[in-house]
């Protein structure tokens, strides 16, 4: 097909954009401040949908947007109102961020002329193609997931005019905590311009996460004030310090909601082609948001590769985690891990080799479908999350998930024969309560979004330490800060990939409130003067130790055999005496310890000492001729010989003898 767009060319630039049902389409070109509309041009059918029209004498930065005709019939799924200015769904920079307003509302000859309302659309010429590199991140890192506004506006060694923007996250200060904390790859919260949800202006609030688009390659001139640029230079930074750049894209649904949603793009251009319809002409909403992107039109499908590869040609970036994934891949409604969405992306000659994850999750029927995904997709995994929540709430019989989820999830990935793990392993994430309130509220506390505490999960398998919230209890603090400890060593010595998301090293909180969409404000903004230095430094030893550790991050399954050329197993469990787990212990529901004892190391076993209960233990290991046990990880001073703590997790890893040494150096 033609490329779609604005196309700069030695004469001007030329206009294209696609509806099957309309009957007229205009290019409406704006002054250089966008108030004014200067001309409005009809673009004339190319033939496959496509209407195009070359105008000269136009030249780089012209602001534009689309106008359509052709009926205006909800009932029938078509919107047409050529009052309303329409973004190009292939804008690649727009003038101004979104703003929601009633009359973007309005039915047609009801709201007048929408262009005062909408960010016009800027031409652009083509950026220069970053030259292709393998990415940096690999299975089995840590991705570090974080929303570009809230990260480093309060970031005290940040310029002030730099905070909250993506090229913040290249200042030498961010990407030496990045460093500090081993992170493989930094997963940026969505950074193209989306659009407040109706409901949050009258309440006083903004969408604060981004997960609301309108089109799907321009940014955000929030996070972006020096557009694509400014993407691609912040990627390379973080490139030259060994860290790679994952978009969270939305390809779900958009900003433009239900029936009663603003028409803003997309709606306006082809409604019934854009977004899947029930047989009535309702919009599906197997997102709930209101609609649902027809991923399984063939036009929609080029879209979402066009800007996958955009974003890898002239960003560099290593790969995409794609939200409500499942969306992606239904055909005709119903989830096909084969659909056509999906194997063209991991075919694709310019992202084959990018990291794909999927949120392998939506609402819409038989919507979870974690484990279901082909390679190379890499899965969010909520049975991780859950499980090892529960473990450390002290729930009854919960250590063999425990040991299920530190081993790869073999239950959920190990289809097909497969080998390997594709999980992302996680506590927390942006959508729900952080780590450190996780061990601090055991219900959620919402009343700040406005929605009289009804929005957000009701189940957060949290627990508060015996109060509710803030309190200056000595006590309840240390035993807060143990079990997130506690929590964060579990994550680092998870087998497969692991996420973090940005300040839970550190202890950042949210007050309880586990669906903070709404709060561009102190609730989400990190807190980086009152940040925990302790629970931060413990991380950085982990991170540490996951790396000198290759037995962590692997994503090969465990078999309990020694690998080839080893006379030691991979992996074997044991209980706090050291000896095997037998059907009878792993069967008991009031077992909360544990010992990990793996194989594959650079020099030794390393053993991960797990006592989920709260009263102090003594662990025994097991001896081998040759080698004696040390503490792993710096910050821990362990010693076999007196009992280890209770809701703790500790690191011990066999080393040669000073004689073995001496006698293979003779």
């Amino acid at each position: 097909m033609t490329h779609l767009g604005a196309t700069i060319t030695r004469d001007g630039i030329r206009f294209a954009a696609w509806s099957s049902s309309a009957r007229r389409l205009w290019v409406s070109i704006f002054d250089d401040t966008g108030a004014r509309e200067t001309d409005r041009l009809e673009l004339q059918p190319d033939g496959e949908g496509v209407f195009a029209l070359s105008v000269a004498g136009l030249a780089g930065g012209t602001r534009y947007g689309f106008r359509a005709d052709g009926d205006y019939a909800p009932e029938r799924g078509l919107w047409f109102d050529p009052d309303k200015l329409l973004t190009d769904p292939y804008a690649i920079e727009i003038d101004r961020p979104y703003q929601y307003h009633w009359r973007l509302t309005a039915k047609r000859n009801e709201g007048a002329d929408t262009a005062q309302l909408m960010p016009k659309a800027i031409a652009v010429a083509s950026s220069k193609v970053v030259p292709a590199k393998p990415p940096l991140f690999k299975p089995g890192g840590l991705i570090y997931e974080l929303n570009v506004r809230s990260f480093t506006r309060l970031h005290p060694d940040v310029p002030e005019v730099q905070r909250g923007t993506i090229a913040a996250l290249a200042h030498p200060a961010i990407i030496e905590h990045l460093k500090k904390i081993g992170v493989s790859a930094v997963e940026l919260m969505p950074v193209t311009a989306w659009i407040d949800e109706r409901h949050l202006p009258p309440l006083g609030l903004s969408n604060a996460w981004g997960y609301n688009p309108v089109t799907f390659m321009a940014l955000d001139p929030r996070l972006a004030p020096g557009g694509l640029t400014e993407l691609r230079d912040t990627v390379a930074a973080l490139r030259k310090a060994g860290i790679g750049t994952i978009l969270d894209l939305v390809f779900n649904h958009t900003g433009e909601s239900d029936r009663l949603g603003p028409t803003l793009s997309l709606r306006g251009l082809d409604n019934r082609a854009y977004y899947r319809h029930e047989a009535d002409n309702r919009l599906v909403n197997d997102t709930g948001t209101g609609n649902t992107v027809a991923c399984d039109h063939p036009i929609v499908r080029e879209m979402v590769l066009d800007t996958l590869r955009h974003f890898v040609r002239y960003a560099g970036v290593d790969g995409f985690r794609f939200d409500l994934a499942p969306i992606l891949g239904r055909v005709d409604g119903i989830f096909d891990p084969e659909a056509p969405l999906l194997q063209a992306i991991a075919a694709d000659p310019i992202l084959a080799d990018r990291v794909l994850i999927a949120e392998p999750w939506d609402i819409g029927p038989n919507g979870y479908q974690l484990g279901d995904f082909r390679p190379p997709y890499l899965e969010w995994n909520d049975r991780y999350r859950d499980d090892v929540r529960r473990f450390w709430r002290g729930d009854a019989g919960a250590v063999g998930a425990l040991a299920t989820r530190l081993a790869g999830s073999s239950d959920v990935f190990a289809k097909e024969g497969r080998s390997a793990s594709r999980t992302v392993n996680f506590i927390a994430a942006h959508d729900g309560m952080t780590l450190a309130d996780i061990v601090a509220y055991e219900a959620k506390h919402n009343q700040a979004n406005g929605e009289k505490n009804r929005d957000g999960h009701n189940e957060n398998l949290s627990w508060n330490n015996g109060v509710e919230g803030e309190t200056p209890d000595k006590a309840v603090a240390e035993a807060r800060s143990g079990d997130c400890r506690a929590l964060l060593a579990t994550l680092f010595a998870s087998r497969g990939t692991i996420m973090l998301t940005a300040g839970d090293e550190f202890g950042r909180t949210q007050k309880g409130n586990n669906n903070a969409y709404a709060q561009d404000n102190a609730i989400t903004w990190l807190d980086w003067a009152g940040r925990d230095l302790t629970l931060e430094a413990h991380v950085s030893a982990l991170a540490a130790l996951r790396r000198a550790a290759p037995a962590l991050s692997d994503t090969r399954f465990l078999t309990g055999e020694p690998p080839t050329g080893s006379d030691v197993p991979d992996v074997a469990w044991l209980t706090e005496t050291g000896a095997p787990l037998g059907e009878a212990d792993w069967n008991d529901a009031a077992r909360h310890r544990l010992i990990v004892l793996l194989g594959n190391t650079a020099e030794g076993r390393l053993a991960v000492i797990v006592n989920g209960d709260r009263r102090q233990c003594v662990f025994t290991l097991p001896v081998r001729e040759g080698f004696q046990w040390q503490p792993a990880v710096e910050t821990q001073a362990v010693d076999l010989a007196r009992p280890l703590p209770g809701r703790s997790v500790s690191f011990m890893i066999e080393r040669r003898t000073a004689k073995v040494r001496a006698r293979k150096g003779s």
